[in-house]
């Protein structure tokens, strides 16, 4: 197992190394001008000479990429242009954030379509399970900046029942966790509604197939309850599936919370990168994007041992 994670950690730089450049090239070819911005009507061109010097971007490109790699290597990603800040100290005031709502959407949403999928595979071609697959497919078609759009709509606006956004109440100056879990209740329940309605999908299919194979049919003739049929003998390898999709979607899901994070002034990693990119803060732009892509090899390497976990045939030796 030590020896898979580091031969999995190893193939990951080249991964990570390929983000940081396409990121990098793609960040410069566009046209966006930071001298410009941060000057704003102070700009004329002897003042964006002499900032484009400070900021080191008069210096050919393949040249600020390696002096950029070489710092972010040693945990130095430079200052923001707009925050005059650290960006890593930016990253890790917005880090957790991201993470809490991301973990819980991937938690819950992963509960209900394992418990979802398995009463459709069960109950399947019933009334129950067309409705809620003709939900699913609703769901699942519904842009996610849309449905946060609707949650603020009927819950914070019509309902009152949650805030419409931000993290804590800005007239509560010593905020208790529940107020932190008050606020997070919209921006996770967008996603996981959306990963649920994917994920209880594909949860549904396994479990169909896993029922009809040969040793369903063997628990049954012994006497097994179906309790113990569906729950000890189907599910388990069931839920193969949804762990490698866990793995292939984090991608998406981490690309969602920075959508939702947008709409509801969430302030995680996706807020920060929204305002980082109206205002062309490059060391923020590239901090965010080397993060994320960490955070997805992380979870891929995560789905892969979780095989093991589930399936004591699978071995990494």
């Amino acid at each position: 197992m030590g020896r898979y994670i580091i031969r999995r950690v190893l193939e990951a730089i080249p991964a990570l190394l390929g983000v940081t450049i396409i990121s990098f090239l793609l960040l410069h070819i566009i046209p966006m001008n930071p001298v410009r911005a941060l000057l704003g009507n102070h700009y004329t061109p002897y003042r964006a000479a002499i900032l484009a010097r400070n900021l080191g971007l008069n210096k050919p490109l393949y040249m600020q990429y390696l002096i950029w790699l070489w710092k972010a290597i040693h945990g130095n990603f430079q200052y923001s242009y707009v925050y005059n800040e650290p960006v890593i100290t930016l990253i890790m005031q917005a880090l957790p954030h991201t993470l809490e709502l991301v973990a819980i959407a991937v938690m819950v949403a992963h509960l209900g379509a394992i418990a979802l999928g398995t009463a459709q595979a069960y109950k399947a071609n019933t009334i129950f399970d067309q409705v809620l697959t003709v939900l699913m497919y609703l769901f699942y078609s519904m842009p996610i900046f849309w449905l946060g759009i609707l949650m603020i709509k009927l819950f914070a606006f019509h309902l009152g029942w949650f805030p419409a956004g931000g993290i804590t109440n800005p007239n509560n100056p010593n905020p208790n966790v529940w107020s932190y879990l008050y606020h997070l209740v919209l921006p996770s329940l967008t996603l996981i509604i959306t990963s649920l309605a994917q994920w209880g999908r594909y949860m549904r299919s396994s479990v169909r197939e896993t029922l009809v194979q040969d040793y369903i049919r063997t628990a049954r003739s012994k006497g097994a309850t179906e309790f113990r049929v569906l729950f000890v003998h189907a599910l388990r390898n069931s839920v193969l599936p949804l762990i490698t999709l866990f793995g292939l979607s984090l991608p998406a899901l981490l690309g969602g919370a920075l959508v939702v994070e947008e709409i509801f002034n969430y302030p995680g990693m996706g807020l920060l990168f929204w305002n980082a990119a109206g205002q062309t803060d490059y060391p923020v732009l590239l901090a965010i994007i080397v993060f994320l892509g960490v955070i997805t090899i992380l979870g891929n390497l995560i789905a892969d041992l979780l095989y093991a976990v589930v399936d004591p045939r699978i071995s990494y030796n």
